[in-house]
Protein backbone atom coordinates (compact mmCIF):
# COMPACT_ATOMS: atom_id res chain seq x y z
CA UNK A 1 0.00 0.00 0.00
CA UNK A 2 1.44 3.35 -1.00
CA UNK A 3 1.56 5.95 1.76
CA UNK A 4 0.71 9.42 0.50
CA UNK A 5 2.33 12.41 2.15
CA UNK A 6 0.19 14.71 4.24
CA UNK A 7 -1.06 17.82 2.52
CA UNK A 8 -0.03 21.27 3.70
CA UNK A 9 -3.46 21.78 5.27
CA UNK A 10 -3.23 18.45 7.11
CA UNK A 11 0.24 19.30 8.43
CA UNK A 12 -0.71 22.79 9.59
CA UNK A 13 -3.96 21.70 11.26
CA UNK A 14 -2.29 18.75 12.99
CA UNK A 15 0.64 20.86 14.20
CA UNK A 16 -1.71 23.52 15.58
CA UNK A 17 -3.57 20.83 17.53
CA UNK A 18 -0.27 19.34 18.72
CA UNK A 19 0.96 22.76 19.80
CA UNK A 20 -2.17 23.28 21.87
CA UNK A 21 -1.73 19.90 23.56
CA UNK A 22 1.88 20.68 24.45
CA UNK A 23 1.13 24.25 25.54
CA UNK A 24 -1.66 23.12 27.87
CA UNK A 25 0.56 20.41 29.32
CA UNK A 26 3.26 23.01 30.01
CA UNK A 27 0.60 25.28 31.52
CA UNK A 28 -0.28 22.51 33.99
CA UNK A 29 3.41 22.05 34.79
CA UNK A 30 3.92 25.76 35.38
CA UNK A 31 0.86 25.96 37.62
CA UNK A 32 2.54 23.49 40.02
CA UNK A 33 6.17 24.51 39.37
CA UNK A 34 6.94 21.17 37.75
CA UNK A 35 9.80 20.56 35.36
CA UNK A 36 10.15 18.87 31.98
CA UNK A 37 13.14 17.82 29.90
CA UNK A 38 14.47 18.98 26.55
CA UNK A 39 14.36 22.52 25.20
CA UNK A 40 11.10 23.13 27.06
CA UNK A 41 12.88 22.24 30.31
CA UNK A 42 15.71 24.64 29.52
CA UNK A 43 13.14 27.37 28.90
CA UNK A 44 11.33 26.61 32.15
CA UNK A 45 14.61 26.68 34.07
CA UNK A 46 15.50 29.99 32.43
CA UNK A 47 12.28 31.58 33.68
CA UNK A 48 13.72 31.25 37.21
CA UNK A 49 16.85 33.16 36.16
CA UNK A 50 15.61 35.72 33.65
CA UNK A 51 12.49 37.89 33.86
CA UNK A 52 11.25 36.57 30.51
CA UNK A 53 8.14 34.54 29.73
CA UNK A 54 8.43 30.85 28.81
CA UNK A 55 7.07 31.30 25.28
CA UNK A 56 9.75 33.76 24.20
CA UNK A 57 12.55 31.78 25.84
CA UNK A 58 11.38 28.55 24.22
CA UNK A 59 11.31 30.22 20.80
CA UNK A 60 14.79 31.75 21.22
CA UNK A 61 16.41 28.56 22.53
CA UNK A 62 15.27 26.68 19.43
CA UNK A 63 16.58 29.17 16.88
CA UNK A 64 20.16 27.79 16.59
CA UNK A 65 18.90 24.27 15.95
CA UNK A 66 16.95 25.02 12.77
CA UNK A 67 20.16 25.05 10.75
CA UNK A 68 20.91 21.51 11.91
CA UNK A 69 17.39 20.42 10.99
CA UNK A 70 17.76 21.99 7.55
CA UNK A 71 21.14 20.43 6.79
CA UNK A 72 20.91 17.08 8.58
CA UNK A 73 17.25 16.06 8.19
CA UNK A 74 15.12 17.86 5.60
CA UNK A 75 13.67 21.23 4.70
CA UNK A 76 10.15 20.00 5.33
CA UNK A 77 11.12 18.77 8.79
CA UNK A 78 12.72 22.13 9.57
CA UNK A 79 9.66 24.11 8.39
CA UNK A 80 7.23 21.87 10.28
CA UNK A 81 9.38 22.06 13.41
CA UNK A 82 9.43 25.83 13.13
CA UNK A 83 5.61 25.79 12.96
CA UNK A 84 5.44 23.52 16.02
CA UNK A 85 7.84 25.58 18.11
CA UNK A 86 6.15 28.86 17.16
CA UNK A 87 2.72 27.41 17.92
CA UNK A 88 3.80 26.16 21.35
CA UNK A 89 5.48 29.50 22.11
CA UNK A 90 2.34 31.48 21.24
CA UNK A 91 -0.20 29.12 22.79
CA UNK A 92 1.75 28.89 26.04
CA UNK A 93 1.27 32.66 26.38
CA UNK A 94 -2.41 32.57 25.42
CA UNK A 95 -3.64 29.58 27.47
CA UNK A 96 -3.43 31.40 30.86
CA UNK A 97 -5.71 34.10 29.43
CA UNK A 98 -8.46 31.54 28.83
CA UNK A 99 -7.93 29.11 31.74
CA UNK A 100 -7.87 29.83 35.46
CA UNK A 101 -6.94 26.95 37.77
CA UNK A 102 -8.24 27.45 41.28
CA UNK A 103 -7.01 24.04 42.43
CA UNK A 104 -5.25 21.04 40.90
CA UNK A 105 -3.39 18.19 42.53
CA UNK A 106 0.32 18.24 41.60
CA UNK A 107 0.39 14.51 40.85
CA UNK A 108 -2.62 14.82 38.54
CA UNK A 109 -1.00 17.82 36.85
CA UNK A 110 2.18 15.80 36.35
CA UNK A 111 0.43 12.73 34.93
CA UNK A 112 -2.10 14.55 32.75
CA UNK A 113 0.40 17.19 31.66
CA UNK A 114 2.92 14.52 30.70
CA UNK A 115 0.28 12.66 28.70
CA UNK A 116 -0.80 15.84 26.91
CA UNK A 117 2.77 16.72 25.93
CA UNK A 118 3.40 13.13 24.86
CA UNK A 119 0.30 13.11 22.63
CA UNK A 120 1.33 16.46 21.16
CA UNK A 121 4.82 15.21 20.37
CA UNK A 122 3.36 12.02 18.89
CA UNK A 123 1.23 14.09 16.48
CA UNK A 124 4.31 16.11 15.57
CA UNK A 125 6.30 12.97 14.81
CA UNK A 126 3.51 11.68 12.57
CA UNK A 127 3.70 14.93 10.60
CA UNK A 128 7.50 15.14 10.16
CA UNK A 129 8.00 17.61 12.98
CA UNK A 130 9.32 17.86 16.53
CA UNK A 131 9.67 20.22 19.47
CA UNK A 132 13.05 21.14 18.03
CA UNK A 133 16.04 21.97 20.16
CA UNK A 134 17.82 19.10 21.81
CA UNK A 135 15.91 16.50 19.81
CA UNK A 136 17.46 17.86 16.62
CA UNK A 137 20.88 17.99 18.25
CA UNK A 138 20.48 14.40 19.43
CA UNK A 139 19.70 13.30 15.87
CA UNK A 140 22.77 15.15 14.56
CA UNK A 141 25.11 13.64 17.15
CA UNK A 142 23.80 10.18 16.39
CA UNK A 143 24.23 10.52 12.63
CA UNK A 144 27.58 12.36 12.80
CA UNK A 145 29.36 10.85 15.80
CA UNK A 146 27.36 7.66 16.42
CA UNK A 147 26.20 8.90 19.83
CA UNK A 148 22.84 7.29 20.54
CA UNK A 149 20.08 9.89 20.50
CA UNK A 150 18.18 8.27 23.36
CA UNK A 151 21.26 8.18 25.56
CA UNK A 152 22.07 11.82 24.84
CA UNK A 153 18.49 12.91 25.51
CA UNK A 154 18.41 10.95 28.77
CA UNK A 155 21.66 12.56 29.94
CA UNK A 156 20.44 16.06 29.12
CA UNK A 157 17.09 15.50 30.83
CA UNK A 158 18.90 14.15 33.89
CA UNK A 159 21.05 17.30 34.03
CA UNK A 160 17.99 19.54 33.67
CA UNK A 161 16.09 17.75 36.44
CA UNK A 162 19.18 17.78 38.65
CA UNK A 163 19.64 21.55 38.23
CA UNK A 164 15.94 22.06 38.98
CA UNK A 165 16.67 21.00 42.59
CA UNK A 166 18.18 24.48 42.97
CA UNK A 167 14.92 26.20 42.08
CA UNK A 168 12.02 23.96 43.13
CA UNK A 169 11.27 21.60 46.02
CA UNK A 170 12.67 18.08 45.88
CA UNK A 171 9.13 16.71 46.11
CA UNK A 172 8.18 18.58 42.94
CA UNK A 173 11.28 17.30 41.15
CA UNK A 174 10.24 13.74 41.98
CA UNK A 175 6.76 14.43 40.64
CA UNK A 176 8.39 15.87 37.53
CA UNK A 177 10.17 12.54 37.03
CA UNK A 178 6.74 10.89 37.13
CA UNK A 179 5.58 13.36 34.47
CA UNK A 180 8.58 12.51 32.29
CA UNK A 181 7.78 8.81 32.67
CA UNK A 182 4.19 9.35 31.52
CA UNK A 183 5.35 11.46 28.59
CA UNK A 184 7.85 8.89 27.40
CA UNK A 185 5.41 6.01 27.88
CA UNK A 186 2.95 7.70 25.52
CA UNK A 187 5.64 8.07 22.86
CA UNK A 188 7.32 4.68 23.29
CA UNK A 189 4.03 2.75 23.22
CA UNK A 190 2.52 4.60 20.29
CA UNK A 191 5.38 5.74 18.06
CA UNK A 192 5.78 2.33 16.47
CA UNK A 193 4.83 2.68 12.80
CA UNK A 194 5.51 -1.00 12.05
CA UNK A 195 2.63 -1.98 14.32
CA UNK A 196 -0.03 -0.05 12.45
CA UNK A 197 0.22 -1.15 8.83
CA UNK A 198 -3.08 -2.52 7.58
CA UNK A 199 -3.11 -6.28 7.14
CA UNK A 200 -3.40 -7.41 3.54
CA UNK A 201 -5.18 -10.63 2.76
CA UNK A 202 -4.70 -12.48 -0.50
CA UNK A 203 -7.75 -14.19 -1.88
CA UNK A 204 -6.85 -17.39 -3.72
CA UNK A 205 -7.83 -17.49 -7.37
CA UNK A 206 -9.83 -20.61 -8.09
CA UNK A 207 -9.85 -20.40 -11.86
CA UNK A 208 -9.05 -18.18 -14.80
CA UNK A 209 -12.75 -17.42 -15.11
CA UNK A 210 -12.60 -15.56 -11.79
CA UNK A 211 -9.91 -13.30 -13.20
CA UNK A 212 -12.00 -12.45 -16.23
CA UNK A 213 -15.11 -11.89 -14.12
CA UNK A 214 -13.37 -9.51 -11.70
CA UNK A 215 -11.09 -7.76 -14.16
CA UNK A 216 -13.57 -5.00 -14.88
CA UNK A 217 -13.99 -4.31 -11.16
CA UNK A 218 -10.31 -3.56 -10.58
CA UNK A 219 -10.50 -0.20 -12.32
CA UNK A 220 -13.13 0.93 -9.80
CA UNK A 221 -10.98 0.28 -6.72
CA UNK A 222 -9.27 3.23 -5.09
CA UNK A 223 -6.98 3.40 -2.04
CA UNK A 224 -9.00 4.45 0.98
CA UNK A 225 -6.21 6.47 2.64
CA UNK A 226 -4.96 8.27 -0.43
Amino acid sequence: MKNASHSVFEDVFALLCAGLFVAFGIFLFQSQELMVGGAAGLALLSTYVFPVEFGLLFFLINLPFYYLAWRQISKRFMVNTFISVTTVSLFSEWVPQFVDLSRIDPIFAAVFGGILIGVGMLIMFRHSSSLGGLGILAFYLQSRFNIRAGTFQLCVDTVILSISFLFIDAYLVLISILAALCLNMVISLNHRPERYSLPQSVKPVESSADIDTNADDVDHLHPQNG
